[in-house]
């Protein structure tokens, strides 16, 4: 049995990329909202596995610069005419963290839980345009990832 958290993350993400794929804002404010008052570094913890899961289907021979700019741009142009507020800053972030790049400077700050819990659902969606299967299959992928690598750190 999934425990609570992992569960509610589950739930809340699925919600927010069916959201992001009817292209209803009002659905993504509400699943976003669920995301947001989970504790965040879980959330980030699931929704960034996810995405550099995602990531690797996509480009199984490896991930350029260029590739990580075309997500970028091209999940930037998909959802920029129906989610008013979209910040193409928290979709890098969220690109670069996922990767385990971290580009953070005194003058930026981490995005906040709404914004990811906002935003990482538009890559998800995005990807899974690419690389095709269910979200919740991503996600129980990433779940068992996480599992894992828990296990491993244990003394």
């Amino acid at each position: 049995m999934t425990p609570p958290v992992p569960r509610a993350i589950t739930q809340a993400t699925i919600r927010a990329v069916e959201a992001v794929r009817a292209r209803d804002p009002d659905a993504l404010g509400e699943a976003g909202g669920d995301l947001a008052l989970l504790p965040a570094e879980q959330v980030g913890l699931v929704l960034g596995a996810v995405l550099r899961l995602l990531l690797e289907q996509a480009h199984p021979d490896g991930l350029a610069g260029e590739d990580v700019q075309a997500v970028l741009v091209r999940c930037a142009r998909s959802n920029a005419g129906w989610l008013p507020g979209l910040d193409v800053g928290v979709l890098a972030l969220l690109l670069t963290g996922a990767l385990g790049v971290h580009q953070m400077t005194d003058e930026a700050p981490p995005a906040d839980p709404a914004a990811v819990a906002r935003h990482a659902p538009l890559l998800v969606a995005d990807l899974l345009a690419v690389t095709g299967g269910a979200v919740g299959d991503h996600l129980a992928a990433a779940l068992a990832e996480i599992a894992v690598a828990e296990t491993m750190e244990l003394p």
